[in-house]
């Protein structure tokens, strides 16, 4: 008489597959569920970009529709019309100043994140304990804008530079106390223990150890940092004065140009025969275009270090 051997790797497998296996209607019914889910997602946006290349008259007939009666670039025209004194069109240059305050303010914020939460996960700094309190504060309390604006500008000089539009968004505290668990949790003392044994620095342990398997956790914040400078406009209608229009980033210019459509659709005595034909409802979703759209394309560039960072690094027994 035989006898199979139920721990077999082959055996256990197969177990572990029919364990993790899902019935056919279960499998329809999630499918359906994340159908929904993703055409509730991406609907919204399918129709915001319709809206914006509908003309104005369409709307005022039929009202917001997937299908328009007439289809128009007008409200994009009338975005693109906008030029700064050197004649080059201020979304253009909205979006270049965007994209390197964006780029930098997350390199930046990504470096001190990381390196301010790895060294707080460290057991043996001691002065652990007093630099997390200290970090941890700014998350209850906040010193208030007036002297937030007075260190900036006085103290620090950085009114009317693009340094007032990274620094203060480049760290958070609570970003810093994710990280700070996210080693503690995650990456094993084995492998810093390696590295000392090897006689590598703490720098070299950081860059060659540390940071391969924390590309999750790291992708993760980077993200935050990015959509939060895509997304800002509060820093320059603080640090940047009026007249400085080259240093203007892509959502103070958009909601500048909102504004604008608001105050000639609203005041009475502003309207003339140009301003009634202005595209005001269109120019909105033109504007949630360029706003959204750019963004969007940061997502496949993440997941892809999302993926890879949960299969890089392990302690092997």
């Amino acid at each position: 008489m035989t006898l199979s051997n139920p721990s077999s790797p082959k055996e256990a497998g197969s177990g572990m597959l029919r364990f993790n296996a899902l019935k056919p209607g279960t499998n329809v019914l999630y499918s359906i569920i994340f159908l929904l889910l993703a055409l509730i997602c991406v609907i919204p946006v399918v129709f915001v970009i319709i809206i914006s290349f509908s003309s104005e008259a369409s709307i005022g007939r039929v009202g917001y529709s997937f299908v328009p009666d007439e289809w128009s670039v007008e409200a994009y025209r009338y975005v693109w019309a906008l030029r700064n004194s050197q004649g080059i069109p201020t979304v253009v240059m909205a979006f270049l100043t965007s994209i390197g305050i964006t780029v930098v303010g997350t390199a930046i914020g990504v470096t001190l994140i990381s390196t301010m939460g790895y060294v707080l996960s460290r057991r043996n700094f001691k002065l652990r304990g007093f630099y997390t309190t200290l970090i941890f504060i700014p998350m209850i309390f906040n010193g208030g804008l007036l002297s937030t604006y007075v260190v900036n500008t006085q103290l620090l000089g950085m009114k009317n530079t693009y340094w007032a539009l990274i620094f203060p968004l480049a760290c958070s505290s609570f970003y810093v106390i994710i990280m700070r668990t996210f080693f503690q949790t995650t990456v094993p003392d084995e492998i810093i223990e390696s590295g000392r044994v090897d006689g590598a620095s703490q720098l070299r342990i950081f860059a060659q150890l540390v940071l391969p398997i924390s590309l999750p956790a790291l992708a993760t914040i980077a993200l935050f940092l990015t959509f939060a400078y895509w997304n800002d406009w509060y820093q320059a209608s603080l640090y940047i004065e009026s007249n400085r229009h080259d240093m203007f980033p892509l959502q103070y210019v958009l909601v500048n140009i909102e504004k604008n459509i608001q105050y000639l659709a609203n005041n009475d005595m502003a309207m003339s025969a140009n301003s009634t034909a202005l595209p005001s409802e269109t120019m909105r979703m033109a504007i949630v275009v360029i706003a959204v759209v750019p963004i969007m394309f940061s997502y496949p560039f993440f997941q892809k270090y999302f993926i890879s960072g949960l299969t890089i690094g392990a302690v092997k027994g």
